[in-house]
């Protein structure tokens, strides 16, 4: 059985129910349950290092109790967000402008949405309801995306984020190298550009599990967005 204690995400996620208890933000493992979207068995069975805490679970904790996702995943020591520390329950307004303003420069698309993501990419409404959050060192409008499922395992398990550059239109691809595509869905894969002289004909996507996943190819004029993959964000246990 996996120790899910020792992923760092879970390791932080115990210390942060226990300063919101300890500052009666939260009465026990029920109340941080139903608002979270979950049961007191799971949220349990995380603190005891049974099981991970989900990206849904927490887009609701850095929304509801404005914990700060760098803390979360290991990269400051400020557990909540700059100003709202002991702000929680501050009014729906101030969430907007949080998620749209400032230092916030990564859209997070949770797994269940990436269908959503996939045909309302480009407009605003869809987007400024996602979650944003920063990660040092990283500038620019990027995109984070929870891959769901093992087709790129081992590079990429079940509910890893990717931080993603979106490329523009005719920039040039590297082959092997793994990318996110959004056609009508949205799926993380290396890529071979399939060639007839110096015209691209076909996209084929490869997955890193190939003894179940065979490559299969894609029309140019299918691809809606291409996003270069700069790094992954993994709750797997170490060793």
């Amino acid at each position: 059985m996996s120790n899910f204690s020792d992923h760092i995400v879970n390791q932080r996620f115990r210390k942060v129910y226990e300063i919101l208890e300890r500052r009666n933000l939260i009465k026990g493992k029920s109340d941080i349950a139903k608002k979270l979207g979950t049961y007191n068995h799971v949220i349990n069975s995380i603190l005891k290092g049974e099981r991970n805490i989900t990206v849904d679970q927490l887009n609701k904790l850095f929304e509801i109790y404005r914990i700060n996702a760098n803390y979360l995943f290991g990269r400051s020591e400020e557990l909540f967000e700059s100003g709202f520390e002991h702000e929680i329950g501050f009014p729906v307004h101030s969430i907007k402008k949080l998620k749209n303003g400032g230092r916030r420069n990564i859209v997070l698309v949770p797994e269940k949405a990436l269908a959503g993501y996939a045909t309302q990419h480009q407009d605003p409404a869809f987007l400024e309801n996602l979650l944003r959050f920063s990660i040092p060192g990283f500038d620019g409008e990027l995109v984070a995306f929870e891959i769901g499922g093992d087709s790129m395992i081992p590079t990429i398990t079940n509910g890893d984020l990717v931080i993603c550059e979106k490329m523009e239109r005719g920039e040039p691809l590297r082959d092997n190298q793994v990318y996110v595509i959004v056609t009508d869905v949205v799926v993380a894969k290396r890529i071979q550009q399939l060639r007839k002289g110096n015209e691209l004909k076909q996209l084929r996507l490869i997955s890193d599990n190939s003894s179940v996943y065979q490559p299969y190819t894609i029309e140019p004029e299918e691809v809606q967005q291409i996003l270069k993959v700069k790094c992954r964000l993994t709750t797997a246990a170490i060793g």
